[in-house]
């Protein structure tokens, strides 16, 4: 497996990556090789601020960098210089009690760029607002190719025609595709940047969760973006082509922000046209073949896109045994492994599968989760298992020819949820195959359930796709909404088990 995408991660800056953080920024700043910040300069900010400066490694190497300090709004001046923000360098304008966040440096290393670090580190940014409850994120923007227009086009036309997308600025286009806005132009904002005439456009994005100081205790909720894919079975010319369509959804859904992309069960199944000449059990195992790719890429593009992906589930051979498993391969890089561990009488007897044994939940930086592929869901002891674990979001990528298989996961699915009191997302796959057997039809609903209480649907249904259409449900989900239904819910059903007359334990 490639190596390249093994492990990113977001972490404070220390004072000892400051060696490894001036190449990098005059690696990042080459047309201005003295702009770096001094060791004495970082110190500062880590002194004063130490929760706003953080850094991406990529495999332990930095990717890229994001400086901030907290200003008073009160005292804030729109029409501002760079050197008049950070106080001469000095970051004497930094407060503690600040409710603006200031950001004074962003860049990421030309040989990491176009992997959505950028993006990492504003989430970052935004989240850290939020947890601060500052009122929004300023700073000012430099717009590097201005000077390709300084003769023909004022600092505001041309920040219209790039916002109207007629020219193309790299660093702008990517300040508004993440929600900041301009506010004003900034005249001699940045000595020596030649490139932007030393105009900067002032961007703000605003806390829309930002309350007014109160002696009120205040909650944050942990809001979950869900994305389901509604696979369309159909034949494809290669493994090639089927990650090419995968990479579209999986694009789709990142960028309307979701946590987590959820695909059905075997849904790689379309590349086992090439095997229909061998019987069903021999073409499975060619089908099984292709799964080490698919992993692989996948966890580049849960990296690339920054994206918790689940990949449904694929066959796999070990110890020349059959099984069905599925991969979870999440945004940092990291990659976990689950099985199917009730194969149904159809997989036994077509294709001599075998059933998993291991069952267990995964921590994810949106918390911890549980995944169950297909027939499993219909074992409620599995996912009581799992609940009692701590799982809050229960996913089921599923397989259904019939109505009436699917009416079987969807049912159970429903009652998964209302009984562990969790999140539970179903994704199925739809169309035909004719050129493959035992896959000829497929029939599926892919939905979110909830827990039926005042928090929630009063049907118990957060989203749900049309039927047998191939498409894209996108959900959001409070977690902090279960710890209420845990706590004081009209009906308790973890809390009120008759323990004293019944357990259930793993063995």
């Amino acid at each position: 497996m490639d190596k390249t995408f093994q492990n990113i991660e977001l972490s404070f800056l220390k004072i000892e990556d400051y060696q490894e953080l001036k190449a990098a920024m005059i690696s990042a700043y080459s047309s201005m090789p003295d702009a770096y910040w001094k060791e004495h300069h970082i110190q500062s900010l880590l002194n004063k601020f130490p929760e706003g400066q953080i850094v991406v490694k990529v495999n332990g190497e930095i990717a890229g960098c994001a400086l901030s300090i907290m200003v008073k709004s009160k005292s804030f001046k729109e029409q501002h210089t760079f050197k008049q923000v950070t106080g001469n360098y000095t970051f004497s304008t930094h407060s503690s009690n600040g409710d603006l966040l200031y950001g004074i440096e962003v860049f990421i290393l030309p040989k990491f760029r176009g992997m959505r670090i950028g993006r990492r580190m504003y989430d970052y940014r935004k989240d850290l607002c939020e947890r601060l409850n500052l009122k929004g994120i300023v700073f000012g923007g430099r717009i590097p190719n201005y000077h390709k227009h300084v003769d023909e086009l004022s600092p505001k036309e041309y920040i219209e025609r790039v916002r109207l997308k007629e020219i193309h600025d790299p660093v702008l286009n990517f300040q508004l595709s993440n929600d900041f806005h301009p506010v004003s132009i900034l005249k001699g904002y940045l000595e020596g940047d030649e490139a932007s005439g030393e105009f900067a456009v002032l961007l703000r994005w605003d806390n829309i969760y930002y309350e007014p100081p109160s002696k009120s205790a205040k909650i944050t909720k942990t809001v979950v973006r869900l994305g389901i894919v509604q696979w369309q079975m159909r034949s494809y010319s290669g493994l090639q082509e089927l990650l090419q369509s995968a990479e579209y959804f999986i694009d789709a859904l990142s960028g309307y922000k979701s946590d987590f992309a959820l695909f059905p069960e075997f849904f790689n199944a379309p590349l086992m046209a090439e095997f229909n000449h061998l019987g069903e059990a021999d073409a499975i195992r060619k089908l099984a073949e292709f799964t080490p790719d698919i992993v692989e890429q996948f966890s580049h593009l849960a990296v690339s896109y920054n994206i918790n992906i689940i990949a449904g589930s694929m066959p796999e051979v070990v110890d020349d045994k059959l099984y069905n498993v599925g991969y979870l391969c999440k945004r940092d890089g990291k990659i976990d492994r689950y099985e199917k561990l009730h194969a149904t009488p159809d997989e036994k007897k077509v294709w001599a599968m075998s059933g998993g044994s291991k069952i267990q939940t995964f921590d994810t930086d949106c918390g911890k989760i549980g995944i169950l592929i297909c027939y499993d869901v219909e074992f409620p002891e599995l996912s009581r298992l799992l609940a009692d674990d701590g799982m809050d979001i229960l996913f089921v990528p599923f397989l259904t020819d019939t109505q009436n298989g699917y009416s079987r996961v969807r049912h159970c699915a429903q009652a998964r949820a209302i009984e562990n009191e969790c999140y539970v997302a179903i994704a199925g796959s739809v169309g035909n195959l004719p050129n493959v057997h035992n896959m000829d039809i497929q029939y599926a609903q892919s939905m979110v359930f909830t827990p039926c209480d005042f928090q929630f649907p009063t049907n118990g249904i957060k989203a749900e796709a049309t039927p047998n259409t191939e498409m894209i449900v996108i959900a959001d989900v409070d977690v902090d909404l279960l710890t209420e239904l845990h706590n004081v819910g009209s009906v308790k059903n973890l809390k009120d088990r008759r323990t004293d007359i019944f357990s259930l334990t793993k063995k």
